[in-house]
């Protein structure tokens, strides 16, 4: 296969995934990483370090739309953030000390998670609220957003905020292993823990995890991971990607967004389960 035909499957592949990764706040990292593997043959390392570019640029096709809508939260972008950063850091530098087998099965592990989660709140358009979190009211972290799909404005209280934060260390630490933006935990804690509409988790999520990776991504290249001639391309396809998948987030219900998801994150668990178990 000559190099730019390679290129023009890996901007198709990448354009693809951004815009599935934008739809649900997960970070195309999540799907291009196994596209790059198992499609193109590229090995792992220079996937993750190809994804971390590309989360980056999925993050700010994605977030730049979400925050003109007003659907993204930033004050619980920048509060989360905090265990985030700090455990992609903790990620990056623990990467280096686990072999590329643990790394599938940890993948196809994540994935299949994400599949149950999404499962369980399929008929969920809505949560039901109670009070605020006292931290949600002293931080400011409550909100509002104009629901295109429903023609209504709905508000929200944040719940669950230390539980929130906790689980943005282990999101942080996931992100700088895998080299993800890992926003299919993220969105899990928002919208279990924090109580938050699924389309504000995905936009938040969006938002935050361009700057998860940044803070893993100097690590990944002082190694030599990221190959211009593997990342480039990926990254213009998944900003583009990305940027569709931003205009049509708001005009789809999040139950339909949901079920879409579903048998996408399975197949690409069960394929990179076997990888992982086949050593390859």
């Amino acid at each position: 296969m000559s190099l730019i035909i390679s290129a023009l499957i890996t901007l198709l592949l990448s354009f693809g995934f951004g815009m599935l990764g934008a739809l649900l706040g997960l970070g195309g990292g999540l799907f291009i990483v196994p596209a790059l593997t198992i499609f193109m043959h590229i090995p792992i390392s220079y996937a993750i370090g190809a994804s971390i570019i590309s989360v980056i640029a999925t993050s700010s096709g994605a977030a730049a739309a979400y925050v003109q809508d007003k659907i993204t939260n930033i004050r619980i972008a920048m509060f989360l953030e905090m265990g985030t950063t700090t455990g992609a850091i903790t990620g990056a530098y623990l990467s280096g000390l686990i072999s590329h087998k643990v790394l599938y099965i940890i993948f196809a592990v994540i994935m299949l998670y994400s599949a149950v989660m999404m499962f369980h709140k399929r008929n969920a358009e809505l949560p039901q609220y109670k009070a605020g979190h006292p931290w949600a009211e002293k931080l400011n972290l409550n909100g509002e957003y104009l629901d295109n799909a429903l023609n209504r404005v709905v508000e929200y209280k944040t719940q669950g905020v230390p539980q929130g934060l906790g689980l943005m260390y282990i999101a942080g630490i996931i992100s700088g292993l895998l080299g993800i933006g890992n926003g299919a935990f993220k969105v899990m804690a928002m919208d279990s823990a924090m109580k938050l509409p699924m389309k504000v988790s995905t936009a938040t999520s969006n938002f935050m995890i361009g700057v998860t990776a940044a803070a893993s991504a100097g690590v990944y290249f002082a190694r030599g991971q990221i190959n211009p001639v593997i990342a480039a391309p990926v990254a213009v396809g998944m900003l583009l990607g990305a940027t569709a998948g931003s205009l049509i987030m708001n005009r789809v219900k999040s139950v339909t967004l949901r079920k879409l998801f579903i048998p996408v994150l399975l197949a690409i668990a069960v394929e990179m389960f076997i990888k992982g178990l086949s050593g390859e």
